[in-house]
């Protein structure tokens, strides 16, 4: 049994966030007592003003020009995870996907200031095509030498946690750690790469390295595999993909379909065990009697809501390392750009020592994003990186990027309009151990307090709404009998 003494007929779940695992939890919630054929409420409570957490869309015009599509957040998903794809398409949503324009991908890695094409075939760090690679200049003679002892080198046959330094640095060398490996993987979790967790991270590197001996066989074996052919009625969908008006498109639907109790701008005050469950207080002085709370929310809010009743699991949540990270989205005039990129965008070595971390061209990577004769381009900041932006106010930093902007693509002008996000203490760390970490919180924890969101099992849209659906049967599934 989940809890003892629980007779009455109708569970209770609080679920604590609103972001897009606290959404997706209430719906699979919702779908898993249907299925199960409990009855059964919940309450989803989120402090701030408006669902969605980091998904965060806004749409603007410019007189003359034209309207655009601007991301505050993630500006789109992976579909190789397929969850937040199954929940689109579950939603009817499917017709109002947007994959990227594989046909204009490129990316650019900087190079002593200029921009320098990422080699055809690049496959996440391994060079799969021969002749692109040798041709590049992103990579010196000795060092695409080093890269080529990875087909030489044993494999590391234990299970052992290491950082993506050492594994990349191991494998293939420093060079291809600071040209390729850090500012393309360590960008995704903006990570620090000496200190960053391959297994939590990247775990199909070390079983690639394990299964073939070496990274390249592995990436070339991959490669080599047939593609499934989609469905006869289904779209063929790209590697990356989001909706035609913008990420906010799942949350605005799924807010829509939920038949919960949906509080915004309420926050809990204290949660406490009792032989019933939980009760959980609200700041609107709501008290609410629970058969589980799910807890959707930053790991240091979690924490300190466990404290009371399991104090060793909330020191290890505390423990999880957060960074504040930015964006500032430009629009510009087409021919303000003197030196345009073509393709998706511009990633940073961090021996660049440059203020800014990335710049993507939204325009090129997905139609609809600016009118035709624009450019709308996101810059992204702070993190590990580049932390002291974070302090500088906004004419500041617009001033900073600009001047990047102009070093890097040529431009002068004055964009059509401008857009900073700041995300304060937004951005988890998976450093070394991670796993563990994990393994320890979970058996610290009482049942019926679940976690589940970007702080411990993947930060993206996938992995966030996979964690709430695991959640959400979790709980439904070990109830007690004389619930449902």
């Amino acid at each position: 049994m989940f809890f003892r003494g629980m007779e009455t007929s109708k569970a209770h779940v609080t679920i604590v966030g609103g972001g897009i695992t606290g959404l997706s939890a209430a719906y699979y919630l919702e779908r898993a007592a249907e299925k199960a054929g409990l009855a059964l409420d919940y309450t989803l409570v989120e402090r701030g003003d408006r669902w969605g957490g980091k998904v965060l869309t806004e749409r603007v015009t410019v007189p003359g020009v034209g309207a655009f599509v601007v991301e505050a957040g993630p500006d789109s998903f992976i579909t190789q995870k397929p969850w937040a794809l199954a929940l689109a398409r579950e939603l009817g949503l499917d017709d109002a996907l947007l994959g990227t324009n594989d046909h204009l991908r490129s990316n650019f890695v900087l190079k002593h200031g200029k921009p320098v094409l990422l080699p055809d075939g690049v496959f996440l760090l391994v060079p799969t095509k021969f002749r692109p690679f040798v041709l590049s200049p992103l990579i010196s003679l000795p060092g695409k030498l080093r890269m080529g002892l990875d087909l030489l080198i044993p494999p590391r046959r234990d299970d052992g946690d290491e950082t993506l330094a050492e594994f990349v640095t191991r494998r293939l060398g420093a060079e291809a750690l600071d040209r390729i490996a850090e500012p393309l993987l360590s960008g995704i979790y903006n990570a620090d790469a000496e200190r960053q967790s391959l297994l939590a991270t990247f775990p199909q590197f070390r079983q690639t390295e394990q299964t073939y001996g070496s990274l390249t066989r592995g990436m070339l074996a991959a490669r080599r595999k047939p593609k499934p052919t989609p469905a006869a009625n289904r779209k063929r969908t790209s590697v990356f993909t989001t909706f035609r008006a913008g990420t906010d498109t799942l949350i605005t639907t799924l807010a829509e379909r939920l038949g919960g109790d949906l509080r915004r701008g309420t926050s809990v005050e204290r949660i406490d065990r009792t032989d019933r469950g939980y009760t959980v207080d609200l700041s609107d002085g709501t008290r609410l009697h629970s058969s589980a709370v799910i807890l959707a929310s930053p790991s240091y809010a979690a924490a300190e809501l466990v404290r009371p009743f399991a104090p060793a699991a909330a020191d290890e949540l505390a423990s999880i390392r957060y960074v504040s990270t930015g964006t500032i989205s430009l629009a510009y005039r087409a021919e303000d750009v003197r030196r345009p990129l073509p393709g998706f965008g511009l990633v940073i070595p961090r021996s660049e020592r440059r203020p800014i971390n990335a710049v993507t061209v939204c325009s090129t990577k997905f139609d609809g994003r600016a009118p035709e004769g624009a450019v709308l381009l996101r810059v992204f900041f702070g993190g590990s990186r580049s932390p002291e932006t974070m302090a500088l106010d906004d004419a500041a930093l617009l001033a900073l990027v600009s001047a990047e902007l102009k070093a890097f693509l040529g431009i002068e002008a004055a964009p059509l309009f401008h857009r900073i996000y700041r995300w304060r203490e937004a951005n988890p760390q998976y450093d070394v151990g991670h796993l563990g970490l994990l393994e320890r919180v979970e058996a610290a924890l009482p049942e019926g307090i679940v976690l589940a969101g970007g702080a411990y099992w993947g930060v993206g849209m996938p992995d966030c709404i996979h964690q709430a659906q695991t959640a959400a049967e979790r709980i439904v599934a070990r109830l007690p009998l004389a619930e449902k």
